[in-house]
Order: C-alpha cells, then structure tokens, then sequence
C-alpha cells in the first residue's frame, strides 16, 4: 500500500510513472515497512507474521535445533532487533534525493510511527485508553504511515510541494480508516486471510477504538469477561465471548460506522 500511494502522489505531481526514483521511494517505504513489522513482533510476542514464524521466532527455533549456547528467546529477540535495525538502514539509502522539504518529511514520518508504536505499548501497559487516545494511536502508528505520509512523499518527489500539503485532507482520514479496519479484522478476522492468528489484539490488550468503546459500556458479568483481555493464554471459546461482547455493547458498530465515514470524508476532499 505504502509504494502505490507514493506512486500516485508522484504521478499526481506530473512525475513520469517509469522514474526510477519512485520505484526506488517504494522500496524505502517496504524496508521501512519491514523494520516496522519485524519489531513489533517482538514488543507484541507474536508468533506468527504473514501466516510464517515471525523473525524472532526463526532464529530461537534456529538457536534450540542447533542447542546453541544460552537463551533461545533472547537471541532470536535480538537477532530480530538487528534485522529491524538493518531494514532501517536500508531504507534511508534507498531513499532517492528530493530536497530538504522531503527529507523532512521522512525523518517526521519515522519520528510519528516510533511516537505512535509507544503510545500503543504504554496504553496496551496502562489499559487507559480512551477513544480519542485510540484514534491518534491509530492515526500516528499507522495512518499517517501508511497513506498520508506516502502520498506527500510522491508529490514532494513529483515537485509539487503545494500538492504534497492539500494531500493531507485526503490521506489523513483514509489512513485512520484503514487502521480501524486493521483493528476489526485483528478481533474479527479470519487467520486464513489475514496471516496471523484471531484474536491476538485481545491477548496483547491493543488500545483500539472498540476496545475503548467496551470498557466505557460493559457493566456486571461483562466487566468479568472483559478482565480476559490480555491473558495470552485466550482460548477459542474465550475469543468468541469477547467477540459477542463487542458485537453486543455496540463497540463493533462505532468502528464499523467510522470507516466509511472517514473514507468519504477523504474521498469527498
């Protein structure tokens, strides 16, 4: 998704879609993409990433067939700690040359997705979240990220710093949208589709917005089923109340009505 909005942005700009700068900008933002995932497997403790081992994973399960000296968990963790950092690396050299106005731009989208990666980790930590600190968290850690921040950066790379501005009111909402849609399909989702296993975001407590929405609307036997949230240790059956119970509270419906309110809010700018 990140390499086809830049791309549009940069055709939008009157870039010519053969430049082999903006191919070059796409595989900036997959190795930005790649350190982003690769480390939040990690904080997470997920196992499973596009329906294979997450990196950490690999490498522990490397380190116990080999019986390799010390701890498998901490040199798969650190292992994927430096795959992470090196995809990092990577990005900022493929990135093409743009200017001062979009190396800006690149160095604030990173600052915004760490920003927004701690803000999720400190509300999964706190489990304070209320619905407007659930949406930011889901505007800086991945909407911004995924759409707006691509977008400028095509148009920037295009010439057309005006463009990469007004592109906001689009790209902003959209990208929310789409985060809230990832939010949904990580409590509703099917593993088939999505790679990874259903129900993970109720195990890791992720400060979503429905979750907000539950906390502020459960009452009695739902208060105790909501104290399951977080227990990684969730199984199937457990997984199904909790669903019943966003479906039941209403919270599902917030974030079902948001999306397309937000897509048209974009759409309509």
């Amino acid at each position: 998704l990140r390499p086809v909005f830049c791309h549009w942005g940069f055709v939008a700009a009157g870039g010519e879609p053969t430049d082999p700068r903006i191919t070059d900008a796409g595989a900036a933002f997959e190795l930005l993409q790649a350190f982003a995932l690769i480390h939040d497997d990690v904080m997470d403790g997920s196992s499973v990433r596009r329906g294979s081992p997450a990196v950490h994973r690999q490498f522990a399960e490397r380190h116990t067939a080999a019986s390799w000296a010390g701890e498998p968990r901490r040199f798969g963790e650190g292992v994927a700690i430096l795959a992470g950092d090196l995809a990092l690396v990577y990005a900022d050299q493929v990135l093409p040359d743009g200017g001062p106005e979009l190396a800006a731009l690149w160095h604030e989208l990173r600052v915004e997705l760490n920003i927004g990666q701690y803000l999720d980790l400190a509300g999964t930590a706190t489990g304070g979240i209320d619905r407007e600190g659930a949406r930011r968290i889901a505007r800086l850690k991945s909407g911004r990220y995924t759409i707006e921040r691509p977008l400028q950066l095509g148009a920037l790379l295009g010439g057309d710093a005006d463009l990469a501005r007004s592109l906001s009111a689009y790209g902003d909402p959209l990208g929310e949208a789409f985060q809230l849609r990832d939010d949904v399909l990580g409590v509703f989702g099917l593993p088939q589709r999505t790679g990874k296993p259903v129900g993970d975001d109720l195990r890791e407590v992720k400060p979503t917005l429905m979750l907000a929405v539950v906390r502020e609307r459960a009452s009695g036997p739902a208060q105790d089923l909501l104290a399951r949230v977080g227990r990684p240790d969730l199984d199937d059956e457990s997984i199904a109340d909790l669903q019943a119970l966003f479906v039941s509270t209403g919270a599902l419906h917030v974030a079902e009505a948001a999306i397309p309110a937000l897509a048209a809010r974009a759409i309509a700018s």
